[in-house]
């Protein structure tokens, strides 16, 4: 039987970077843009503001770029302030590295398992994909979609109960499958 889980967000994860105002940890990014036009060249932020203080910081996208090397669909989004462009760049190696920045996804997600339960006599093969690039340990998914402690998904996957492909300590954030068997 083959079971198909989705790691989903439920909003955009918050920005692990010091605010220069108050020194907090935290930024919670809202989704807007600002885009700042000069002759040819154009400069990208994405808008964040401190979770404590509400000061606000500007998380680079683009810098001098000529206008028309960006694609008018790109440009169209920016304007409109899209939320899904946000999360998307949010998630980009490029903008987390030149803004040195982390996203923590913590209750920023949840997994839709389409109400497994947890079977006594009958091998399950379970898909697990992933809709945004969140990082998240496999023993935790196992645990919340079959409704069981972490230690007893643990101890499963040292008697060899749980199998995967994938190692399944550390975190992932790319797609997997696994099997339970009986």
């Amino acid at each position: 039987m083959l079971e198909t889980w989705v790691v989903m967000p439920t909003r955009l994860p918050l920005v692990l970077r010091r605010c220069h105002g108050c020194a907090a940890e935290h930024l919670r990014a809202n989704g807007k843009f600002r885009v700042n036009a000069n002759h040819k060249l154009i400069d990208v932020w994405l808008l964040a503001l401190c979770t404590a203080c509400g000061e606000t910081a500007k998380l680079t996208v683009l810098e001098r770029t000529h206008v028309r090397s960006v694609r008018p669909d790109l440009l169209d989004r920016l304007h409109a302030n899209d939320l899904g462009l946000a999360a998307e760049l949010l998630q980009d190696p490029l903008v987390r590295r030149r803004n040195r920045i982390a996203l923590d996804w913590t209750d920023a997600w949840r997994l839709d398992t389409g109400k497994t339960a947890h079977p006594d006599r009958e091998t399950i093969e379970v898909a697990v994909r992933f809709a945004a690039r969140i990082p998240v340990r496999p023993v935790r998914l196992i645990a919340e979609g079959f409704g069981l402690p972490r230690a007893e998904v643990e101890r499963l996957i040292t008697d060899g109960k749980i199998v995967s492909a994938v190692r399944l300590t550390g975190k992932l954030s790319a797609d997997f499958t696994f099997m339970l068997k009986p």
